[in-house]
């Protein structure tokens, strides 16, 4: 540009001169052209300042207004934590994922040769920057109308990264180029490509190429597999839309690519890439955590910070979660809104079930937890009802009183108020076992009056109330306001025959194997008063036998108590078996009244079916041995369980709890199981698989070389099981019996398309497959069924 204006102030000076006719004429002419030269020479003067000037003063404007410390400004986050179900299964996250940061040296060299096939494939010979990226990517921007490509190199990234917010604008990206130049002058490459692993994101709260690798496959960045190392470095394009736990195809698709980039720049060989794709990568915890869990997690999260303070590192944490209930009680919950709730004018409900030695085993906190947060089951407070007699009666026992004694079911009058009956009826003389088992009215406000409105208060506290209790007579009605996990904590004291219980999710913290808390086994004290204990035991047997509470009657002794508030705002049922405590809310965040809904009626019918289902798996863990010895809670050790060893005469056998990692691939004691005969999946029938196998022992024997396992769980054999629910396909060398096995799956088209998740969703809205025998569910019932002591049956209300 420069040369050009010179040269046309050249002509304009050499322009030839006529002769002039006189001198004055001539005088005229020189004034004229100096005239013009001078206007020449200015106009001149500011093209060279519009064009040469100006993009200079621009350079030293975005010079001049770099971030001092980084544009990009990264608050302090909270250490990551790894939730840990009570069988050691990881199924939930929190927080941001940091790791260990890398030396230059310690990078692995297929991780470095895989970054820069995929990202910047001419990054050892570049300075910072490379203009044919550039080039390419602005002209593809300009056909697409809009910023698609940035072109940037690996130096250009870590500087945005390091230094730049990630606005899409001219002066970012001419001071991501500044700050490359200055990057590349004084470090070195590796040292650069050490800072942009250590830097990148890589989706789920995850920074740093080390965090990503224990993340995803459990396991340091320096021990990753050909196929790890490839997924990782697809996620650094986009890691938001690609990580593993929510879009695995995608991230998988995009490893086939990092593959084919480095097979192309000469890294690894077409062989490598062959063998890597045969042996692809899995994750070392579940794709997804599971929706329903989050009320317990985000409980968990603020319990393991309280109790491992200001640590600044990755945390995991053992929790007293079972996954099998947790997804019982979510299911009985959902079936039963769906059936009745709008019918019923109920739009929420909320179920905590405890060990009576206090561990919360599963929560639910409300319907939908990505419609709100709001945990029903801790956070709500909510007039009990008639659930509050409970401590009306035990505070009465506790003063000589006893279910035998009679007392007058007649008006009571205490000042304006009279307190009525729900049956709007008066019985007369009746028992306390009787008045209670009905919850008669004015028999709980007269025992109330007779000990003492404060002493109830007293009772309520004792046994782990957290609220302020008006002290007025309507009290003994339930006119205060609890919470649902006070009310259950209270049913648990009464269950385990203890002075007091005390709530815990939290078995054990642990940094990088160094454990960091470990509850002890709790030493429950014993109640003080052991014949009124035994009498409240009585009368809520009573409430499930023949009172307000039948539709929560078992074929086992189980005990508990109905409560219903003014007008039908609040239905609760609390209460417990020999190995259980469960509590039940149901209502609506608006406080609205339900449609005539009692304590007896939707609480009641949720409890019973929940503890149905859990009864089971209540017999299994009184078979195994626990460590606490009292009451017949689970065990609270720290750590789990170590598994049975083999049997001598079994050398090969692999027995254990399993994670589920393709449904044709178990991981049991820390060894790759393959399914004899199965092709596996992921997604969807992965975690329904999962779901079914729960924490039971499977035990796998090895078939032909040992690369296949046949394995049973119970009486069932693991192949056929993913077979007949159509959950895998029968591979070429599976037996005829396998094959025959698919056949009804594939009829139905289960398993069919997206590697199954699609079809096997819309299927499972309509129809199930279950193998023969005994009928254990894997992922559900048909519609109008449920699952009862592993059987499908009609569903209550349906």
């Amino acid at each position: 540009m420069v040369l050009l204006i010179a040269n046309i102030v050249l002509l304009i000076a050499s322009r030839p001169r006529l002769p002039a006719a006189n001198s004055l004429a001539q005088a005229r002419s020189a004034r004229g052209w100096r005239r013009a030269f001078t206007r020449a020479s200015r106009r001149v003067t500011l093209l060279l300042v519009v064009f040469v000037g100006l993009p200079f003063a621009y350079l030293a404007y975005c010079l001049a207004t770099l971030p001092p410390n980084g544009g990009l400004v990264i608050e302090p986050t909270p250490s990551a934590l790894l939730v840990e179900a009570d069988n050691g299964q990881v199924f939930a996250t929190r927080g941001t994922f940091k790791g260990d940061k890398l030396a230059p040296e310690d990078v692995p060299e297929t991780l470095r040769r895989a970054v820069v096939a995929i990202e910047d494939r001419h990054f050892y010979q570049h300075r910072g920057i490379y203009p044919p990226a550039l080039l390419r990517a602005a002209l593809r921007n300009m056909i697409a109308g809009n910023a698609r490509e940035g072109g940037s190199t690996i130096t250009q990234q870590l500087a945005r990264m390091l230094y730049l917010s990630p606005e899409r604008t001219i002066k970012r990206k001419v001071q991501e180029a500044m700050l490359a130049f200055w990057l590349e002058r004084y470090l070195s490459k590796d040292e650069i490509l050490a800072r942009y692993l250590n830097t990148a994101y890589f989706g789920a709260n995850v920074y740093g190429v080390d965090a990503a690798a224990k993340r995803y496959f459990g396991k340091t960045a320096k021990t990753l597999s050909l196929a790890e190392t490839a997924m990782l470095a697809g996620l650094v394009r986009s890691p938001s839309a690609l990580t593993p736990i929510r879009n695995f195809d995608g991230a998988q698709a995009r490893a086939d690519r990092v593959l084919d980039a480095m097979v192309e720049t000469g890294a690894i060989t077409r062989a490598q890439a062959d063998e890597a794709r045969r042996q692809p990568a899995t994750l070392r915890v579940p794709p997804e955590s599971p929706p329903g869990t989050n009320y317990f997690v985000d409980m968990v999260n603020t319990d393991a910070r309280r109790l491992a303070g200001t640590n600044a590192a990755d945390l995991t944490v053992r929790s007293t979660i079972d996954l099998d209930l947790q997804s019982a009680a979510e299911n009985v919950i959902a079936h039963m809104l769906k059936a009745e709730g709008r019918a019923k004018r109920v739009s929420q409900a909320a179920l905590i079930a405890m060990a009576p030695d206090g561990a919360i085993l599963a929560m639910v906190g409300g319907r939908d937890y990505n419609d709100s947060q709001f945990n029903r089951a801790i956070q709500a407070h909510r007039q009990p009802g008639s659930l509050f007699k409970v401590f009306v009666y035990l505070t009465a026992f506790q003063k000589g009183f006893n279910p035998e004694m009679t007392m007058v079911d007649r008006p009571v009058a205490i000042g304006d108020w009279e307190p009525e009956n729900y049956s709007g009826r008066f019985r007369g003389e009746v028992t306390l076992r009787t008045a209670f088992a009905h919850s008669i009215n004015s028999v709980a406000v007269q025992l109330g009056e007779a000990v003492g409105i404060k002493s109830v208060i007293d009772t309520a506290h004792r046994l782990g109330v957290q609220s302020e209790l008006p002290a007025v007579p309507s009290l003994a009605l339930g006119a205060g306001e609890v919470t649902l996990l006070d009310m259950t904590r209270a049913f648990a004291t009464i269950a385990s025959n203890a002075e007091s219980v005390e709530p815990y999710a939290v078995r054990s913290i642990q940094n990088r194997g160094q454990a960091l808390f470990a509850r002890q086994k709790p030493q429950l004290q014993p109640a003080s008063n052991p014949a009124a204990r035994a009498a409240i035991r009585d009368v809520l047997g009573a409430v499930v036998r023949e009172g307000t509470g039948k539709a929560a009657r078992l074929n086992t002794p189980s005990a508990g108590k109905t409560g219903t508030s003014q007008e039908y705002r609040n239905a609760w049922f609390v209460g417990f078996t020999g190995d259980i405590v469960v509590g039940v809310w149901v209502g609506n965040d608006d406080n609205k009244p339900m449609r005539n809904v009692t304590g007896g009626d939707l609480p009641a019918r949720i409890w019973h079916d929940f503890v149905t289902q859990a009864a089971a798996r209540a017999t299994v863990a009184r078979a195994q041995p626990t460590t606490n010895g009292t009451g017949g809670a689970p065990a609270t050790a720290s750590a789990p369980a170590a598994a049975p060893p083999p049997a001598a005469s079994e050398p090969n056998v692999i027995r254990g709890p399993a994670f589920v990692l393709d449904t044709g691939t178990l991981e049991v004691q820390g060894r790759i199981v393959r399914l004899y005969g199965v092709e596996g999946t992921r997604g969807r029938p992965a975690r329904e698989f999962q779901r079914y196998l729960g924490r039971r022992e499977v035990v796998c024997e090895p078939i032909g070389d040992g690369t296949e396992h046949r394995c049973r769980v119970d009486d069932q054999d693991l192949s056929r099981v993913v077979l007949f629910n159509g959950g895998g396909r029968a591979t070429a060398n599976a037996p005829a019996e396998f094959k025959a096995s698919e056949q009804p799956a594939r009829a139905a088209r289960i398993g069919e398309g997206s590697e199954g998740a699609e079809n096997y969703s819309r299927y499972g809205e309509r129809r199930y497959y279950y193998p023969p025998g005994r009928h254990r569910t894997w992922n559900g019932c048909q519609p109008g069924w449920t699952v009862q002591d592993g059987l499908c049956k009609p569903y209550r209300g349906y």
